[in-house]
Protein backbone atom coordinates (compact mmCIF):
# COMPACT_ATOMS: atom_id res chain seq x y z
CA UNK A 1 0.00 0.00 0.00
CA UNK A 2 1.25 3.67 -0.87
CA UNK A 3 2.49 5.99 2.13
CA UNK A 4 0.49 8.90 2.88
CA UNK A 5 1.74 12.06 2.27
CA UNK A 6 2.25 14.53 4.54
CA UNK A 7 -1.16 16.61 5.07
CA UNK A 8 1.22 19.81 5.01
CA UNK A 9 0.72 19.73 1.03
CA UNK A 10 -3.40 19.48 1.52
CA UNK A 11 -4.20 21.74 4.52
CA UNK A 12 -4.50 25.23 3.57
CA UNK A 13 -4.03 27.55 6.40
CA UNK A 14 -5.30 30.98 4.77
CA UNK A 15 -8.41 29.93 3.13
CA UNK A 16 -9.94 27.23 1.81
CA UNK A 17 -10.93 26.98 -1.91
CA UNK A 18 -13.53 24.96 -3.63
CA UNK A 19 -11.46 22.32 -5.80
CA UNK A 20 -13.40 20.87 -8.96
CA UNK A 21 -14.18 17.87 -7.01
CA UNK A 22 -18.57 17.23 -7.90
CA UNK A 23 -19.08 13.88 -7.45
CA UNK A 24 -22.75 12.90 -8.43
CA UNK A 25 -24.88 10.21 -7.87
CA UNK A 26 -25.46 10.56 -11.59
CA UNK A 27 -22.32 9.64 -13.66
CA UNK A 28 -22.44 12.23 -16.25
CA UNK A 29 -22.58 15.27 -13.69
CA UNK A 30 -19.57 13.49 -11.59
CA UNK A 31 -16.15 15.17 -12.74
CA UNK A 32 -14.51 12.65 -10.04
CA UNK A 33 -15.11 9.24 -11.23
CA UNK A 34 -13.82 6.97 -7.98
CA UNK A 35 -15.03 8.32 -4.57
CA UNK A 36 -12.26 6.65 -2.06
CA UNK A 37 -14.08 5.36 1.04
CA UNK A 38 -14.28 7.41 3.90
CA UNK A 39 -12.23 5.99 7.21
CA UNK A 40 -14.66 7.16 9.91
CA UNK A 41 -16.59 4.25 10.68
CA UNK A 42 -19.46 5.42 13.27
CA UNK A 43 -20.60 9.41 13.93
CA UNK A 44 -23.05 9.19 16.95
CA UNK A 45 -21.32 6.59 20.04
CA UNK A 46 -22.58 6.08 23.26
CA UNK A 47 -26.52 6.37 24.53
CA UNK A 48 -27.62 7.78 21.38
CA UNK A 49 -31.33 7.51 21.88
CA UNK A 50 -30.93 9.44 25.78
CA UNK A 51 -28.61 12.13 24.48
CA UNK A 52 -31.32 15.21 25.03
CA UNK A 53 -31.55 13.67 28.86
CA UNK A 54 -27.23 14.57 29.53
CA UNK A 55 -27.03 18.00 31.40
CA UNK A 56 -24.00 18.54 30.26
CA UNK A 57 -22.60 19.21 26.77
CA UNK A 58 -18.99 19.69 25.65
CA UNK A 59 -17.95 20.68 22.25
CA UNK A 60 -14.30 20.24 20.57
CA UNK A 61 -14.36 23.76 18.48
CA UNK A 62 -11.27 24.43 15.95
CA UNK A 63 -9.33 27.67 16.24
CA UNK A 64 -8.59 27.90 12.82
CA UNK A 65 -9.66 27.49 9.11
CA UNK A 66 -8.71 23.88 7.28
CA UNK A 67 -8.99 20.62 5.81
CA UNK A 68 -8.67 17.51 8.08
CA UNK A 69 -8.41 14.35 6.84
CA UNK A 70 -10.77 10.95 7.50
CA UNK A 71 -7.89 9.04 9.45
CA UNK A 72 -7.24 11.78 11.91
CA UNK A 73 -10.76 12.35 12.00
CA UNK A 74 -11.31 8.26 12.97
CA UNK A 75 -7.85 8.78 14.80
CA UNK A 76 -9.49 11.72 17.26
CA UNK A 77 -12.80 9.54 17.55
CA UNK A 78 -11.10 5.71 18.79
CA UNK A 79 -8.89 7.73 21.11
CA UNK A 80 -11.87 9.78 22.63
CA UNK A 81 -13.86 6.76 22.75
CA UNK A 82 -11.45 3.98 24.14
CA UNK A 83 -11.12 6.01 27.23
CA UNK A 84 -14.97 6.85 27.55
CA UNK A 85 -15.81 3.41 27.16
CA UNK A 86 -12.60 2.20 30.42
CA UNK A 87 -14.06 4.17 32.40
CA UNK A 88 -17.72 4.65 32.10
CA UNK A 89 -18.71 1.57 29.86
CA UNK A 90 -21.27 1.61 26.84
CA UNK A 91 -23.87 4.09 28.64
CA UNK A 92 -23.76 7.35 31.01
CA UNK A 93 -22.40 9.80 27.66
CA UNK A 94 -23.12 10.59 24.21
CA UNK A 95 -20.78 11.49 21.58
CA UNK A 96 -20.90 12.76 18.39
CA UNK A 97 -18.12 13.30 15.52
CA UNK A 98 -19.79 16.87 14.12
CA UNK A 99 -17.46 16.83 10.64
CA UNK A 100 -18.15 14.42 7.83
CA UNK A 101 -14.95 14.17 4.88
CA UNK A 102 -16.92 15.14 1.57
CA UNK A 103 -13.91 17.25 0.12
CA UNK A 104 -12.10 14.53 -2.25
CA UNK A 105 -8.56 14.94 -2.56
CA UNK A 106 -6.27 14.77 -5.73
CA UNK A 107 -2.93 14.10 -6.29
CA UNK A 108 -0.71 14.03 -9.89
CA UNK A 109 1.83 11.55 -8.85
CA UNK A 110 5.15 11.78 -10.85
CA UNK A 111 7.39 9.36 -11.74
CA UNK A 112 11.10 9.23 -10.21
CA UNK A 113 14.25 6.46 -11.61
CA UNK A 114 14.75 5.15 -14.42
CA UNK A 115 12.49 5.40 -17.05
CA UNK A 116 10.73 8.26 -15.64
CA UNK A 117 10.98 10.35 -18.86
CA UNK A 118 9.13 8.43 -20.93
CA UNK A 119 6.26 7.22 -18.76
CA UNK A 120 5.40 10.61 -16.86
CA UNK A 121 3.23 12.97 -18.49
CA UNK A 122 4.32 16.00 -16.11
CA UNK A 123 1.64 18.74 -15.13
CA UNK A 124 0.49 17.96 -18.78
CA UNK A 125 -2.64 16.14 -17.47
CA UNK A 126 -2.69 17.63 -13.85
CA UNK A 127 -6.34 16.93 -13.04
CA UNK A 128 -4.94 13.88 -10.51
CA UNK A 129 -6.76 10.68 -9.57
CA UNK A 130 -8.57 10.49 -6.20
CA UNK A 131 -6.01 9.53 -2.96
CA UNK A 132 -8.66 9.99 -0.07
CA UNK A 133 -11.50 12.33 1.29
CA UNK A 134 -11.21 15.47 3.78
CA UNK A 135 -13.27 17.63 5.76
CA UNK A 136 -13.44 21.16 5.39
CA UNK A 137 -13.31 23.04 8.84
CA UNK A 138 -14.20 26.54 9.46
CA UNK A 139 -12.55 28.39 12.22
CA UNK A 140 -14.94 28.27 15.61
CA UNK A 141 -16.92 24.84 13.71
CA UNK A 142 -17.72 22.13 16.57
CA UNK A 143 -15.75 18.87 15.46
CA UNK A 144 -16.76 16.51 18.11
CA UNK A 145 -19.47 16.95 20.74
CA UNK A 146 -19.70 14.27 24.24
CA UNK A 147 -23.25 14.62 26.24
CA UNK A 148 -22.45 13.45 29.78
CA UNK A 149 -23.97 14.13 33.40
CA UNK A 150 -22.61 16.59 36.03
CA UNK A 151 -20.40 13.76 37.39
CA UNK A 152 -18.33 12.82 34.42
CA UNK A 153 -17.82 16.39 32.84
CA UNK A 154 -13.99 16.39 33.70
CA UNK A 155 -13.56 12.77 32.10
CA UNK A 156 -15.55 14.18 28.82
CA UNK A 157 -12.88 17.11 28.94
CA UNK A 158 -10.04 14.63 29.29
CA UNK A 159 -11.24 12.66 26.26
CA UNK A 160 -11.80 15.80 24.04
CA UNK A 161 -8.05 17.12 25.24
CA UNK A 162 -6.89 13.25 23.64
CA UNK A 163 -8.93 13.80 20.90
CA UNK A 164 -7.68 16.87 19.96
CA UNK A 165 -3.92 15.74 19.70
CA UNK A 166 -4.93 14.37 16.44
CA UNK A 167 -6.47 16.73 14.95
CA UNK A 168 -3.79 19.16 12.90
CA UNK A 169 -4.80 22.29 14.22
CA UNK A 170 -5.49 23.85 17.55
CA UNK A 171 -8.80 23.30 19.01
CA UNK A 172 -10.42 24.70 22.25
CA UNK A 173 -12.80 22.73 24.50
CA UNK A 174 -16.34 25.08 25.33
CA UNK A 175 -18.85 24.01 27.58
CA UNK A 176 -22.70 24.36 26.86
Amino acid sequence: MAKLRKFVSYRRTNRLKRAYTRFSKYKKYSYVRARPVCKVVRFDLGEANKAASFENKLHLVAKSTLQIRDNAIEAARTSATRLMEKTLGKTGWFMQVRIYPHHILRENPLASGAGADRMSTGMAHNYGKPVGVAAQVHQGQPLITIAVNPQNVTLARQALKRASYKFPCSCSIVAE
